[in-house]
């Protein structure tokens, strides 16, 4: 027993290490340096090597349009952020913002006179990975690996995986965020008031009021910005030279799509990250104890269940911070993003914007269709499956769930069961199918 006991301490002990908010990027089996499998930049600079893609030059964007088009990127995704937070930062200022475009797994920057494109893309199992790509014209243009980018992006503000940040900052005139003020983290759950400081914003939003389209005039009191004179912009010109640009829009609506998907995307990389490396420990000290390697302690489950619980709970918005008023883009995006589908029996799907009281009708991440999510590790997705289920048919009661309504969650679950490739066959059943269509009935 004593001899038993030292080992069990250990690998508390190290369970208690490898639980630390920022998780090691050369743990044996994550190996985040090793050659990403399933990244799509760098399945496009496998394509560009054999000669299938050929990227094409036009200024003044360089290879900009070309990298949008192969990666299926939507023009209307342009947003623009003016603060210097970028590696790039000495180019860019409330005259010459940095563009970002985006699709559900790639992010692309662009910087007026940048001697590169700055891309990053999700690789399911290993998370965002970061590349730049030289803006001189070349017969063989590549994407080039960035690990130094992992100085910033992972850290806890990624939920100590690498991974993407939208921040709210204090400007000046020049875009240096005036960081005695403070900054935000921002996501759904944040609320208007603290949203885009250092971004322009177009689009409608009635008597809300946000950070945008905003500079510092008072340094001795930064955070006392007029927000009236950056509310309901839906014309930019009047701030900034729009020519260099594709388009004359940092739209609203794609605003609120990126700052949810880039937690949605940390928090399915810790998950996936955390329960790999709690087996693989788990099956170390297996070995160590002459155990079976699929036996798993309470510790172990514990942690594993955590993680995917906190995924869960943003998966489905349970924090959300609601709209008071409508919220209207200008770009096009809402309608070009809302074309992806997929659409259930009754014509639904989660890329269905309400934007009225919150961002989605139905409130469940577009990104439960990722490949980021399919490539969970078997444990955490069963899980994941699991609580779903509880928390979508009522079984699960809880204040963590309490903003999905009866409605939302049979809306959900259906669109789910009609649309979720490899849904778990429980799902299926009459009984559970049941529970969902008719649920808490009695009580409404």
């Amino acid at each position: 027993m004593i001899l038993l006991s030292i080992p069990a301490i250990l690998f508390s002990l190290l369970l208690m290490a490898q639980s630390s908010f920022v998780l090691p990027l050369d743990d044996d089996i994550i190996q985040y340096s090793a050659t990403p499998k399933d990244d799509p930049i760098a399945k496009l600079q496998e394509q560009i090597n054999k000669g299938e893609v050929k990227l094409e030059y036009v200024q003044p964007q360089g290879y900009l349009l070309s990298v949008l088009r192969e990666l299926q990127i939507p023009l209307s995704s342009q947003v623009l952020v003016f603060s210097k937070t970028s590696f790039q930062q000495h180019l860019i200022s409330p005259d010459a913002p940095r563009a970002l475009y985006f699709n559900d797994d790639v992010y692309i920057g662009w910087v007026q006179g940048g001697d590169v494109v700055e891309a990053s893309s999700v690789d399911p199992e290993k998370g965002a990975m970061f590349y730049t790509l030289d803006q001189r014209k070349s017969v063989t243009p590549k994407f080039v690996r960035r690990e130094e980018c992992i100085q910033c992006h992972a850290s806890p503000n990624t939920l100590g995986v690498p991974g993407h940040i939208v921040r709210s900052v204090y400007p000046d005139k020049q875009g240096i965020p005036q960081l005695q003020a403070g900054s935000f983290r921002t996501d759904d759950t944040s609320p208007f008031k603290e949203r885009w400081g250092g971004w322009y914003v177009t689009g409608t939003h009635g008597s809300q009021r946000h950070m945008g389209n905003n500079t510092v005039t008072d340094k001795d009191h930064p955070d006392n910005l007029d927000l009236d004179l950056g509310a309901n912009v839906t014309n930019l010109w009047r701030l900034v030279d729009l020519a260099p640009y594709v388009r004359p829009h940092s739209d609203i609506v794609a605003l609120m799509v990126l700052e949810h998907q880039v937690r949605m995307h940390n928090l399915l990389t810790r998950a996936n990250w955390e329960t790999r490396m709690a087996i693989n420990q788990q099956e170390a000290m297996n070995r160590a104890l002459g155990l079976p390697l699929e036996q798993l302690s309470d510790a172990t489950r514990r942690r594993i269940n955590s993680t995917v619980e906190s995924m869960l709970k943003y998966m489905l918005f349970s924090e959300e911070a609601k709209l008071v008023e409508p919220v209207k883009g200008t770009s096009g995006f809402e309608e070009e993003f809302v074309k992806k589908g997929p659409r259930d029996q009754k014509g639904r799907s989660l890329r269905d914007f309400d934007l009225k009281t919150r961002i989605f009708r139905y409130p469940c991440s577009f990104l439960i269709y990722s490949q980021a999510f399919d490539s969970l590790p078997k444990l955490a997705q069963e899980r994941a499956y699991r609580r779903l289920l509880e928390i979508l048919t009522g079984q699960e009661k809880s204040k963590d769930f309490a903003s999905l309504s009866p409605s939302d969650r049979e809306a959900i679950y259906q669109i789910l069961l009609d649309t979720k490739q490899n849904l778990p066959d429980y799902w299926k059943s009459a009984e559970n199918a049941s529970l969902a269509f008719n649920r808490d009935r009695a009580g409404n």
